[in-house]
């Protein structure tokens, strides 16, 4: 097997008590949940407390980049939770995933998808209290693992009739990408994706990586500022002596909320009225 890494994506699903939690999964997925930065902290530390976690965003699963090495995106919410991150060597065969991922949550069921679309790998699992009941992993000229019976969604792929004409005769009968997606839609019960609910996750890294920084977003001018600052931009006001009515802020009492307002209404009437005497002065002017 010569596939250097994959995206895997883990459902944990403890929602609903049937074998065939589709509806209940969708249910929850259509709602537009939001992700908690807590709960991914405490999914992190229970893999391994000395992970040095740093938050690198929030943002919709599957209409944003994938995970890349060292990165978990992460999703709590009620009865689901999803997470992304990148697998290598052995974890590509899907049965090999480390129980620290599988026993991370206490869930009836875990769905498993794994994709390098590039090298033509993927693979989909599903284990029900914590038994594997379906792992598929292949590219597109072999299988790399396949345990449990086929489900009914796959009988079109195994027959032949989703093959593309561009492979050769020594292919599978199916793009392995094309089946795994299959299998989400079927067993989730929802598309993953552009088409699919917005399902919003907190992106982490653990690799030691430092926060991004942000520009903090300026304070909002009060009123009185945006008279001042507009009166300057006109020629009007104290500097320009024909605008009086700014009292010495150092010379003048505490005021109260309702004696503020008054004030800058009073400052926005005079302030129209000299625009507006000016706009007269002028247009007289030109007539001359």
């Amino acid at each position: 097997m010569n596939i250097s890494r994959a995206v895997l994506t883990l459902w944990y699903v403890t929602v609903g008590d049937s074998s065939e939690p589709a509806a209940d999964i969708a249910k929850v997925l259509n709602a537009d949940p939001k992700a908690d930065r807590g709960f991914g902290r405490k999914y992190l530390s229970q893999l391994n407390p000395a992970f040095p976690v740093t938050p690198i965003g929030q943002f919709p699963l599957g209409r944003s980049a994938q995970a890349d090495v060292g990165e978990f995106y992460i999703g709590g919410y009620p009865g689901v939770t999803v997470v992304q991150t990148v697998i290598m060597d052995d974890a590509l065969t899907l049965s090999k995933l480390s129980p620290l991922l599988l026993r991370a949550i206490n869930a009836k069921h875990i769905f498993a998808f794994a994709s390098n679309e590039e090298e033509g790998y993927a693979g989909m699992a599903h284990w029900e209290n914590y038994e594997l009941k379906r792992s598929l992993c292949s590219t597109r000229t072999e299988f790399i693992e396949d345990i449990g019976l086929p489900e009914p969604y796959e009988g079109p792929y195994w027959a032949g009739e989703h093959r593309p004409s561009t492979f050769g005769a020594i292919t599978l009968p199916f793009v392995p990408q094309e089946l795994m997606q299959e299998a989400e839609r079927t067993w989730l019960g929802v598309e993953i994706g552009e088409n699919g609910p917005n399902l919003d996750v907190v992106g982490y890294a653990i690799d030691g990586r430092p926060e991004p920084k942000v520009d903090p977003t300026p304070a909002p001018k009060s009123t009185s500022e945006l008279v001042e600052t507009s009166a300057a931009k006109l020629g009007v006001g104290p500097a320009n002596g024909a605008y009086d009515d700014y009292a010495d802020p150092e010379a003048e009492p505490e005021s109260t909320i309702a004696e503020s307002a008054q004030r800058t209404a009073h400052d926005l009437a005079d302030l129209g009225r000299t625009i507006a005497s000016r706009v007269v002065t002028f247009f007289k002017n030109r007539r001359r």
